[in-house]
């Protein structure tokens, strides 16, 4: 209890709060050539330093208790030290998605705040890996990821960009092992009917979804996105009828490579099949009228191994997507971590959709680590959060978790 009673005097007795904005004023100072400005970032930066002292000398460990009182709030604190007891470790690496969880095009104007991207730093700078994990394209990741935390942190060693929901891990400065391209590990069967769907996705679609898509420039993945507004009427009614026509093209593409025993039936087959195993695309197979008349056991079983083995994602007015299920976040995480050298991972999850609960449910059962989540996150990703640590956020507050896990982890090593 001596760590809780001495968070309690520290909130009590001191002026955290002003104490905070003084902290946050001299790490987000922005770079500009004036005298004046300079002179007052100098007296903020002094007065800040004053009031550490006045903790420093209150307190035994009174650095760390000066660190927490500059950084974190009241609940932030507490919150942090209910990890600590809960878990007795600290994180060793982050695990971070990008879009709608670190920025949101509603709460951030889709870009990283300063505030998550000086705290991603800080962590960086104490030794902490971070693994960017996204379903973006590998040099989209990496032009956010220079252009915000700087090409010094993104060639360090100690960041690993996992791409494509995990069909490829990048990890600058590894030699042989910088960049791994998982998909190349699977076998020919799966790889040659991604490369006949990517090859006829545009050219054999319908005159509206050629005009009203693109193909997201992936290296694997087949990804139709829209060209309308992410999340906007339009992008969901193109993304809806992008769905279904992935399904039958997949589906028809399984039976032309030799499996079935009918043809003409494959797009009903994967109607039927995705239909079964995800509610939000049976939902709109429903909404469209689209709805599969075949029956999932009628299904025959070397088409059923096939789409066993090739997942089909829907994310609402974003993308309509086919990935292998042998490659997804999990597979690309434990591959950067692997390569990071976290031997015995306690990671930070972050993230909002599906593919990330893959990543929150491997390390929950491994007690590998905890998730966060922002609180416009699917329906399973909040259960999941809300059922573990109850770290949901507010949208474009990602820093209030990751100041928690710095409280976390400075309270560690109080030992």
């Amino acid at each position: 209890m001596e760590r809780y009673d001495a968070l309690y005097r520290l909130y009590d007795e001191f002026d955290a709060k002003t104490l905070r904005a003084y902290q946050d004023f001299v790490d987000l100072f922005p770079p500009v050539d004036s005298r004046v400005a300079l002179e007052h970032w100098q007296s903020a930066s002094e007065e800040l330093e004053e009031r550490k002292d006045e903790i420093r000398g209150a307190f035994d460990a009174g650095e760390t208790y000066a660190t927490i009182a500059a950084h974190a709030t009241r609940d932030q604190a507490f919150a942090g030290l209910d990890l600590y007891s809960k878990y007795e470790r600290a994180v060793n690496a982050l695990v971070l998605d990008v879009d709608e969880t670190l920025r949101s095009a509603g709460g951030t104007d889709n870009e990283i705040p300063r505030e998550t991207l000086h705290l991603l730093t800080e962590f960086h700078e104490n030794g902490m890996p971070i693994v960017v994990c996204t379903g973006q394209t590998l040099e989209n990741v990496k032009g956010f990821a220079i252009q915000g935390l700087g090409n010094e942190i993104v060639h360090s060693g100690d960041l690993s960009i996992v791409y494509e929901a995990g069909t490829g891990v990048f990890t600058p400065g590894h030699g042989a092992e910088t960049k791994r391209l998982l998909y190349e590990e699977l076998d020919e069967e799966i790889r040659t009917i991604f490369d006949a769907v990517r090859s006829q996705v545009l050219s054999s679609a319908p005159d509206e979804l050629r005009r009203c898509t693109h193909l997201q420039g992936n290296e694997f993945n087949v990804t139709m996105k829209p060209n309308f507004e992410t999340g906007s009427s339009r992008a969901v009614e193109i993304i809806d009828d992008a769905l279904v026509y992935l399904l039958d093209l997949l589906g028809e593409t399984v039976v032309e490579s030799g499996r079935g025993d009918a043809e003409g039936t494959g797009n009903d087959w994967a109607r039927a099949y995705y239909a079964d195993s995800d509610p939000e695309i049976r939902g709109v197979l429903e909404e469209q009228g689209e709805t599969p008349e075949a029956d999932v056991a009628t299904i025959p079983e070397d088409v059923r191994d096939t789409f066993d083995r090739i997942d089909v994602a829907y994310y609402e007015g974003d993308a309509a997507e086919i990935g292998s299920r042998e490659l997804n976040k999990v597979v690309g995480v434990k591959g950067a971590l692997d390569v990071l050298g976290v031997d015995d991972p306690f990671t930070l999850v972050m993230g909002d959709s599906k593919s990330d609960l893959r990543v929150m449910q491997w390390v929950n059962e491994h007690d590998s680590g905890i998730a966060a989540a922002p609180e416009h996150s699917s329906r399973d990703v909040l259960d999941h959060v809300a059922k573990t640590d109850e770290l949901i956020y507010d949208q474009g507050k990602a820093g209030d978790v990751l100041r928690t896990v710095y409280m976390m982890n400075r309270l560690a090593r109080l030992g």
